[in-house]
C-alpha cells in the first residue's frame, strides 16, 4: 500500500508552511536521507528529507502552495508494482467540474449558507467554459469589491488567482454589491445584545503610482507580527552610552596576528558578543524574561545575533557565549551567518536566546534603538565606531568611539539595573583583557 508523505512539523511551533519547491518528481526513486522538498516555515526555508525508500508515485500538493497544514498528505510513496492512483486520498476540497456548453442553473443556497458570510463564493467560469482558478480568499474579495475574476491573470500555482492579483483591479460596472447576511430576530424574552462586528477583509491595495507587488513570505509575515506585538505589548526603555574602542581594536589586531595560522579572523562583533554575554552574567537581573505571573532568570547567556538575509532578519544564537573562547565564537558565528543567509538554519539554532545583539555599525549608522525580540527582555544596538573628540585623562583628545543603546523590557528590568548592565558592558569593551582572562 502506498505510503503517505505528510507535511512535517519542522519546528515545535509550526502549524502550517509553504511547500516552496519539490526536489523530486513523480517516478523518481528515493532512499532514506534523500532531499525531497524545500519547505518555508515562519523562520526559514528548510529541506525535507525522505524517511522511507520507494518511488514517488504521485505529488498531491503542488510547489508554491501556501498554508499547508502539518500532517497533510503531500505525496505518495509507492513500492515496486504499486499503483498510486488507486490509493490517492480524497482532497480536502474537491474543485467544481468545468461547466458544459449549456451550464445548469446555479443551485439555490441553503439557509445556512446564506447566513454564513465566511463561505467563499462559488467558482466562476470564463466565457469559453474554462473554470477560473482562484483561492477562496480571492473569490471572497472579488465578490465584495465587484471585481470580475475573468479579467485577471493569476500569479499563483498553475495560474491560480490569489489575493495579490486583485491589487489595483477595478470593479465591473453593474456588479451587484454582496447582500448583507440575514440576522436572526432576538427573542422578546431575552435582552438584545450587541453582536460583535464581523471581520472585514482588507480592500485590495490600489494606487496610480507605478509599483510592483510581492507576496509576503512566511518569514516576513512572522517578522511583521512579532515586531508589532513587541512594540504594542512591551514597555521599552532605552539607555545609551558612548564607548571608547581603541583598546578593543588593539587587542583584536594582536589576536588576529596570532590566529592567522589557524584561519581565524576575529571581527569586532565577535568581541561584542562576548562582552554582552559576560555583562549579563555580571548583572544577572538583566538576564531574564517576563512571563506574565513569573520572571524567568537564566544562569547562562545565549546571545541571539541579528543577521540580515534576503528573506528578512533572523537571529542565530551563540549558546553559552560567556564561557566560549573568542576564536570559538568567531568560527560558530561565521557558520551560523552563512547558514542563515542560505536559509538552512535548524530550529535549535535560532529559537531561544536570553538577549540579542544588533550591529549596524558596518552601515555607518551612528546610533539606533532596536526592538526587543520577545520573550527576551533586552537587546543591545551597536552603532559605528568613529573618530570623535573625547576627554582622555581630563584632556580633550581624539578617540575611536561608538554608541551602544540597550533596549529593556521595563516590566522585567528597572532602569537602574539596565544602567548597571550598560556600565558593565562599557567597562569590558574599554578594558577587553577581561574577556580573555
Amino acid at each position: 500500500m502506498p505510503i503517505e508523505i505528510k507535511m512535517p512539523a519542522l519546528s515545535p511551533t509550526m502549524e502550517e508552511g509553504t511547500l516552496a519547491k519539490w526536489l523530486v518528481k513523480e517516478g523518481d526513486t528515493v532512499r532514506s536521507g534523500d532531499l525531497m522538498a524545500e519547505i518555508e516555515t515562519d523562520k526559514a526555508t528548510m529541506e525535507f528529507e525522505a524517511v522511507d525508500e520507494g518511488v514517488i508515485g504521485k505529488i498531491l500538493i503542488a510547489e508554491g502552495t501556501d498554508n499547508v497544514k502539518v500532517g497533510t498528505a503531500i505525496a505518495l510513496l509507492t513500492q515496486d508494482g504499486e499503483d498510486a492512483a488507486a490509493s490517492t486520498p480524497a482532497p480536502a476540497s474537491t474543485p467544481a467540474p468545468a461547466p458544459t456548453a449549456t451550464p445548469a442553473p446555479a443551485a439555490t443556497p441553503t439557509a445556512a449558507e446564506r447566513a454564513d458570510p465566511s463561505s467563499p463564493p462559488a467558482a466562476p467560469a470564463r466565457d469559453d467554459g474554462e473554470r477560473i482558478k482562484a483561492s477562496p480568499l480571492a473569490r471572497r474579495i472579488a465578490a465584495q469589491t465587484g471585481v470580475d475574476l475573468a479579467s485577471l491573470s493569476g500569479s499563483g500555482p498553475n495560474g491560480r488567482i490569489v489575493k495579490a492579483d486583485l491589487a489595483g483591479a477595478t470593479a465591473t460596472a453593474g456588479s451587484p454589491a454582496p447582500a448583507p447576511s440575514a440576522a436572526p430576530t432576538p427573542s422578546p424574552a431575552q435582552p438584545t445584545a450587541a453582536a460583535p462586528a464581523p471581520p472585514v477583509a482588507p480592500a485590495p491595495f490600489s494606487t496610480e503610482i507605478p509599483h510592483t507587488a510581492a507576496k509576503l513570505s512566511n518569514i516576513r509575515k512572522t517578522i511583521a507580527r512579532r515586531l508589532t506585538e513587541s512594540k504594542q505589548q512591551i514597555p521599552h526603555i532605552y539607555l545609551t552610552v558612548d564607548i571608547r574602542l581603541d583598546a578593543l581594536l588593539k587587542l583584536r589586531g594582536e589576536l588576529n596576528a596570532a590566529l592567522t595560522a589557524r584561519g581565524i579572523k576575529l571581527s569586532v562583533n565577535d568581541l561584542l558578543i562576548k562582552a554582552l554575554a559576560q555583562s549579563l552574567i555580571e548583572v544577572p537581573v538583566c538576564n531574564v524574561s517576563f512571563a506574565g505571573e513569573q520572571l524567568i532568570s537564566y544562569s547562562r547567556a545565549d546571545i541571539s545575533v541579528a543577521v540580515s538575509t534576503p528573506t528578512g532578519l533572523i537571529t542565530p544564537i551563540i549558546a553559552g557565549a560567556e564561557a566560549k573562547a573568542l576564536s570559538a565564537i568567531s568560527t560558530e558565528m561565521k557558520s551560523l551567518a552563512d547558514k542563515a543567509k542560505a536559509g538552512k538554519l535548524q530550529p535549535h539554532e535560532y529559537q531561544g536566546g536570553t538577549a540579542s545583539l544588533s550591529n549596524m555599525g558596518m552601515f555607518g549608522i551612528k546610533q539606533f534603538e532596536a526592538v526587543i525580540n520577545p520573550p527576551q527582555a533586552m537587546i543591545m544596538a551597536i552603532g559605528a565606531g568613529e573618530r570623535r573628540p573625547y576627554v582622555i585623562d581630563d584632556a580633550l583628545g581624539v578617540a575611536t568611539v561608538m554608541s551602544a543603546t540597550g533596549s529593556f523590557d521595563h516590566r522585567a528590568i528597572d532602569g537602574a539595573d539596565g544602567a548597571q548592565l550598560m556600565q558593565a558592558f562599557k567597562a569590558l569593551v574599554e578594558s577587553p583583557l577581561g574577556m580573555i582572562a
